[in-house]
């Protein structure tokens, strides 16, 4: 699956389901370094993705970024709201208050 959309990009195709099939990828194979830079171009590219800034603070946390995280799930957290994307904003609600708590 990875190499299939590596094989799309490298083509020239680059769009926001993309960069997050490629990140959400990395993720799930546990390459959270790789994961985290297709997740920053997805948002880039589409600042609404409220799915794909969950996955970046996903990422950004197993690296031992908790600021950065807590900045994606933040900025996903408005993202959701402003889109409706209930699941999402509870998602990144409950990891936003865990992340308070290893730091209390």
């Amino acid at each position: 699956m990875l190499e299939s959309l590596e094989k799309m990009l490298a083509k020239g195709m680059d769009n926001p389901m993309l960069r997050f099939g490629l990140g959400k990828g990395y993720l799930d194979a546990g390459d959270a370094t790789q994961a985290a830079v297709h997740l920053q171009r997805c948002v880039e590219q589409d600042a609404g993705y409220s799915a794909a800034w969950k996955l970046l603070g996903k990422a950004l946390d197993q690296q031992g970024d908790s600021d950065g995280a807590r900045t994606a799930w933040q900025t996903g957290l408005a993202a959701a709201q402003a889109k409706g994307d209930k699941q999402s904003e509870k998602e990144m609600t409950v990891f936003l208050k865990r992340l308070d708590k290893q730091k209390g």
